[in-house]
């Protein structure tokens, strides 16, 4: 896809219309907030990852290696 292109195409499209449900549309599209996939997890599955990132910066963490190895 040339993005270019494409960009172009839209702009020309949008200088075209006179229809205000399509351009309050696009204006939606980039106003609207992203949501943060971290802000729709529980409190507890935050204080989860937290605590994981805490002990993998502490070193206290095992390879996959290691841990595969005794279940082959």
């Amino acid at each position: 896809m040339n993005i270019a292109l494409e960009k172009s195409k839209l702009i020309r499209l949008l200088e075209e219309t006179n229809d205000e449900s399509i351009i309050a549309s696009i204006k939606k599209i980039f106003t609207t907030k992203k949501k943060d996939w971290w802000d729709e997890l529980s409190e507890e599955q935050q204080d989860i990852l937290n605590e994981s990132i805490e002990q993998y910066e502490k070193g206290e963490f095992t390879s996959f290696e290691k841990f595969i190895k005794p279940h082959l």
